[in-house]
């Protein structure tokens, strides 16, 4: 609202400020339940398929901060076997580190970079040492960057007051920003707690842009959901082919293969 005057403002505010908090709730909502294009992680940059998020995890090259899926790494290795070369990232050709302080050295490195990446790796790590002040310190920085894995990570840390005290306003908070940007396991627990306030139809809508964007723990709790008549016939249908497609979209005869080595250990 623009006013003609600060002696106007004064007058009027009281009026419309109820107004605009609807309006920004409404723009909020817009932008919350807005299908994202991909899920956080993206595609690999070097098949440029979209990278699996269902068990599968890719590898993250330190000395750059890029997800390798593992059929882009298995086929690195092969290659590195074959003409008998040194262990080098499958992106950047950079050595491989073999000791943790490399692997520090990279982190640090890419850190001074500004990358939001390697800063919610970093805090990951840290909070595995049981560190949990520098890990939200450095999820914080990254989550200011845009990283949606950091949101994530904020919001668990806001869930159960580890480095922060509890704060379920600032969870919800963060699980938002990482569902915008995509993050499918933020979406999923969104679902979640507005199912426990009986909002049934916003769990529902977050379950189902979850599933499109692959997620199978959201197409288990859909299906519970047409069972319990929450689900149209029409709307699970529509969720089931749309996760179904963005599973495909991960698969190839290369992750395959590594897939396979992986189990027979070849």
């Amino acid at each position: 609202v623009h006013y003609c005057s600060d002696e106007c403002k004064q007058d009027h505010l009281s009026k419309h400020e109820h107004l605009c908090k609807e309006r920004a709730a409404e723009l909020r909502d817009e932008l919350l339940f807005r299908q994202p294009e991909s899920t956080h992680v993206g595609d690999c940059p070097i098949c440029f398929l979209p990278l699996p998020i269902n068990g599968e995890k890719p590898m993250l090259s330190t000395c750059c901060s890029k997800w390798i899926c593992d059929g882009c790494d298995y086929a690195n290795i092969l290659r590195q076997l074959r003409e008998n070369l040194q262990a080098t990232c499958p992106f950047c050709r950079h050595r491989v580190p073999t000791t943790h302080k490399e692997l520090e050295a990279n982190a640090m490195k890419r850190i001074a970079a500004n990358d939001p990446v390697a800063m919610a790796q970093l805090g990951f790590t840290r909070e595995n040492e049981g560190d949990y002040d520098s890990a939200f310190g450095l999820w914080t920085n990254a989550a200011q960057l845009g990283n949606a894995d950091a949101h994530y990570n904020l919001s668990i840390a806001y869930a159960k007051g580890e480095g922060v005290e509890a704060d379920q306003t600032k969870e919800i908070y963060h699980l938002e920003e990482a569902a915008i940007a995509g993050h499918p396991r933020a979406r999923f627990f969104l679902g979640s707690f507005e199912l426990k306030s009986k909002r049934h139809d916003r769990a529902v809508t977050h379950w189902i842009i979850a599933a499109k964007l692959g997620l199978d723990g959201s197409i288990r709790v859909l299906k519970q959901c047409y069972k319990g008549g929450l689900v149209s016939k029409e709307e699970f249908a529509a969720a089931l082919r749309a996760h179904q497609a963005a599973v495909d979209a991960t698969k190839s005869p290369q992750r395959e293969a590594a897939a396979k080595a992986e189990v027979t250990g070849g």
